[in-house]
């Protein structure tokens, strides 16, 4: 099956030359990439973060994969999410894109030297995989093999730096010329934050500067702190830059406050954890919750999209994902527009830094 996954990933049909947020210096033509068209047109898109299976199983991902076709844009697979063993990304993504889902690959830093990076961009390139999320990647004592040795040879900015060379410049970091055509469409990883008096994203800059062509966030459960962030970013020369903001469909008051205490730069109000708190159901309340913060970001100046993670919680994602696409099926066609379901006319189909 992976073979076949392979083979139908690398059978391109033709496209069109699309907008980025910076230069390129080649403009490649293949399959459409329907994910990339809409976020770089300004259309709000809904993302979905899968961490893949302990499994040699390919049907194992599939079937944590298939509620989502036909509703997320595009799919992240993780890197060793949490500093544990899973299947590996590159396999996963191509999976997903022989199941005629748009693939996210991420690639971390922690486990690979540059020699074995460069050589994992090739091979993304070769089997048709353009999008990327570059990061640095869980310390390996986060995980359940502490012992485990950390790379980080790169970090995520010189990743992102080395990714756009092979596209534009056709060469490794030595300067080897690289035959063939990448097509990728780099992203990075960002923490939105209520930004104080004077200041200024250098950290977000930097990624852009590197190559980064979008950012998918942590956990913002705040739409007034994503529209003061997406302000900051407009007001410091980076309007236009697509922001997709992190969410979560919380199951319970318990998990609100792990995630705002435990995961660095995530946010969630003491006022959805109140409302998690006083919930008679509290899995309904968290996908309401989630709904509505869809709605608002919808409509918030500078915020391209949101990206739905619900680690360990299948059904909760293709729930959340489901509302999300329809929420922005409405928004780019119209309240008139019919709900999404199966197959939009226009064919619309979660660890970070």
């Amino acid at each position: 099956m992976l073979m076949a996954a392979c083979l139908t990933a690398i059978q391109f049909q033709e496209g069109e030359k699309q907008p980025m947020f910076g230069p390129e210096t080649r403009s490649h033509s293949a399959r459409r990439n329907l994910f990339r068209e809409r976020l770089t047109s300004g259309r709000f898109v809904v993302t979905a973060e899968v961490v893949p299976p302990v499994t040699c199983d390919p049907e194992a991902l599939l079937a944590k994969v298939r509620p989502l076709k036909g509703l997320a844009d595009a799919v992240n697979v993780t890197d060793g999410a949490g500093a544990r063993v899973h299947m590996g990304p590159l396999a996963a993504a191509a999976l997903l894109l022989g199941a005629g889902v748009e693939p996210i690959l991420q690639l971390t830093c922690r486990d690979r030297n540059r020699i074995a990076l460069q050589g994992e961009l090739l091979a993304a390139a070769a089997l048709g995989i353009q999008n990327l999320l570059l990061l640095r990647g869980d310390n390996p004592g986060a995980g359940d093999q502490p012992d485990a040795k950390a790379v980080f040879d790169l970090d995520a900015v010189t990743l992102s730096a080395v990714a756009r060379d092979i596209r534009d410049n056709q060469k490794t970091m030595s300067g080897q010329k690289v035959s063939g055509t990448a097509r990728f469409f780099i992203g990075a990883a960002d923490a939105p934050i209520d930004p104080p008096a004077g200041w200024k994203p250098d950290r977000l800059r930097a990624k852009i500067d590197a190559g980064a062509q979008f950012a998918q966030t942590q956990f913002c459960m705040d739409p007034a702190v994503a529209r003061r962030y997406a302000q900051r970013l407009a007001e410091n020369g980076l309007e236009g830059f697509p922001l997709v903001i992190g969410l979560v469909p919380l199951r319970s008051a318990r998990s609100a406050r792990w995630i705002r205490d435990n995961l660095p730069g995530s946010i969630v109000p003491d006022a959805i954890v109140a409302r998690m708190e006083g919930a008679g159901d509290p899995v309904r309340e968290g996908r309401k919750i989630c709904d509505e913060l869809v709605e608002q970001l919808s409509e918030t100046p500078g915020v391209g999209g949101v990206h739905i993670m619900a680690p360990g919680n299948d059904t909760g994602l293709a729930e959340a994902v489901t509302s999300a696409a329809q929420i922005a099926h409405r928004r780019s066609h119209g309240p008139a527009a019919q709900e999404v379901g199966g197959e939009a006319p226009d064919g619309r189909l979660a660890h970070l830094e």
